[in-house]
């Protein structure tokens, strides 16, 4: 099985590969292709799958539903009940690839106003580990940027609210680049 996750072109892909030379057939596979661009989100919906939550956000999508699908893909996360790894892993790939503007931004938090109190909730919950985790890696870069000017520990735990432990892990990681 193949999954097809590119957002173009929309052209039925193959369901097989050939390596071959003139004179000689030297490896064919045959496969499921699934091409998700051209499903329709709305056939996933009521899918009590996580699978199909995640890659809702894939699928053909026209420019004005995109606020509505990410709703949508959060609302049946929200209902399957998952453990904090796995929603994190599914709701953070619904969030790199179904970014909104700032007008489907606000699009968005229409469209999960309307929903029941609880899914709301449970939206708001998602969305809040998205900016929380976020907020943490921008405390952390600031921090490892504070280490390499020479700034004293002590400093930039009262500086950036992180813990001291915190800041010593991070001054033992191997530089990365985190520019």
């Amino acid at each position: 099985m193949v999954i097809f996750s590119f957002d173009e072109p929309k052209r039925p892909e193959p369901h097989n590969y050939r390596v071959t030379f003139p004179d000689l057939n030297v490896l064919e596979f045959q496969f499921a292709a699934i091409q998700l661009n051209r499903l329709s989100w709305r056939d996933f919906l009521t899918q009590p799958n996580p699978i199909a939550a995640a890659l809702m956000s894939k699928m053909n999508i026209s420019k004005k539903e995109r606020p509505q699908v990410k709703a949508e893909c959060l609302r049946l996360l929200a209902t399957l009940k998952l453990d904090p790894a796995r929603m994190q892993l599914i709701s953070g790939f619904v969030d790199m690839y179904l970014r909104l503007d700032a007008t489907e931004e606000q699009s968005f938090q229409a469209t999960i106003s309307t929903m029941g109190l609880t899914e709301q909730e449970e939206i708001m919950e998602i969305v809040t580990s998205w900016q929380q985790e976020g907020a943490q890696k921008a405390l952390e870069k600031v921090a490892i940027n504070l280490l390499r000017e020479g700034m004293a520990t002590e400093t930039i735990v009262r500086v950036t609210g992180l813990t001291l432990e915190q800041v010593q892990q991070l001054q033992t990681q191997p530089q990365q680049n985190n520019n």
